[in-house]
This record gives C-alpha cells, sequence and structure tokens, in this order.
C-alpha cells in the first residue's frame, strides 16, 4: 500500500502522513460512515482531496453521508464495469430477496412519507414471515439467501422490539452507494414493484432517450 500511495503522501511530514493513511483505512473498513472529527485528513479540505486520491487509485471515492460522516464506495464507472462481469453479480435469488426487502423496508415507508428520499437505510425491518409469503422459494434457499446476503452487508437482521420478531432491513452496504448509484437504485425499485406505473414507464422511455443520444455520439 505505501508503494501505491507514496507519490500522493511523499510532499507530507510523518505525522500528516499517518493522518492520511488512518482516515484511508477508516473509510475503507468500517461499517458505518466515520465521524471527520475523529480525523484531521477528513477534517480538512486539503488533506481530503488527498484521501481522495488515494482512493481514486485503486477505483474508489469518497463519499460524503452527512455533513460530518464520511464512507467510500466504488467510483460509479467502476461500478458499471463489475455489474457486467458475472461473477461480481448476485446470483438471482438473492437479487429477488433483496429486491423484497427494500420494497418492504424502504420504498412502502418512503410512499407513507416516513423515510427520506435519498434514503436507503430504514428502520422499519421486512418480517421474515412476510417475506415467506412473498417469495416462492422453500424456506431453506430462503434462509441461504439472506444469510449469503447479511454475510455481504447487503442486508441486516434487526428487532423492532422486545416483543417483537423484527426482520431485515438493508444493510451497511447501502451507505457506500454514490448519489447517481442511489438514483439508479431508486428507479429499478420502481421498476420493480410498479412496472406498469406512469413513473417506470417514465423512466424506462428517458433511458431509451439516454441509449440514443449516447449511440448518436459514440
Amino acid at each position: 500500500m505505501s508503494e501505491l500511495f507514496e507519490p500522493l503522501l511523499r510532499p507530507y511530514d510523518e505525522r500528516r502522513r499517518a493522518e492520511l493513511v488512518a482516515a484511508y483505512m477508516a473509510v475503507e473498513h468500517a461499517a458505518e460512515p466515520v465521524s471527520e472529527v475523529r480525523f484531521a485528513a477528513l477534517r480538512e479540505p486539503a488533506l481530503r482531496r488527498t484521501v481522495e486520491g488515494m482512493l481514486a487509485l485503486t477505483g474508489r471515492t469518497l463519499i460524503r453521508a452527512d455533513q460530518t460522516r464520511w464512507i467510500s464506495g466504488f467510483r460509479d464507472d467502476v461500478a458499471a464495469e463489475l455489474a457486467r462481469d458475472p461473477e461480481c453479480v448476485p446470483p438471482v435469488r438473492e437479487r429477488a430477496v433483496l429486491a423484497l426487502v427494500l420494497i418492504h423496508s424502504v420504498a412502502i415507508p418512503r410512499a407513507a412519507g416516513l423515510l427520506a428520499d435519498d434514503s436507503w437505510l430504514s428502520p422499519y425491518p421486512t418480517p421474515v414471515d412476510e417475506l415467506r409469503r412473498r417469495t416462492q422459494l422453500p424456506v431453506g434457499e430462503l434462509d441461504a439467501a439472506l444469510r449469503r446476503l447479511r454475510t455481504a452487508g447487503l442486508v441486516a437482521q434487526v428487532k423492532a422490539g422486545a416483543d417483537d420478531a423484527g426482520g431485515f432491513v438493508p444493510g451497511p452496504q447501502f451507505h457506500r452507494l454514490t448519489g447517481a448509484a442511489r438514483r439508479r437504485l431508486q428507479e429499478e425499485l420502481i421498476l420493480a414493484a410498479g412496472p406498469d406505473s406512469p413513473l417506470a414507464a417514465a423512466i424506462r422511455a428517458r433511458r431509451r432517450g439516454r441509449e440514443r443520444d449516447e449511440g448518436e455520439t459514440a
């Protein structure tokens, strides 16, 4: 790692170098966004730009979770390339289960005005019984898909209350979405939850227009 980042770190003294590496490691490996209060290299704009440069060398980018917290994620161009690799895409069963969790934990509460438009984390767990009702997967396959999604950080299991069985919500990997990725996911969720809705039709028309424009400029 030191050789990769040496050109970016060379101008700094030992203390600053240590602060930059600490911030880089934090945003890359923390499950939740980290507070800039704890890391000078996230707090100071000039140092933060260097952290962004370090991340860029590995196809990553710095993502602002709120006013004072940061985390990293794949750059949009890198994510698009990875999405074309079948080995990087979860199996269809896992994608279907994840879509159900997003619909019931995010889309429905958002439609009820309980979540902000750009939030992909939710305090409204999807009960396991609801997942069993909404999927045709055998119980064993559903449980296996949920285990793999949990391991990947795509869902998390929570309890809604002391006497509540709880359920599943989007996992910590959703912190790592860029703004563009959030918008694409929102469109995909609309297409999955209401494929015949006017909003879904507008999304498909917009995508066709974008593809046509890209084809004309290619």
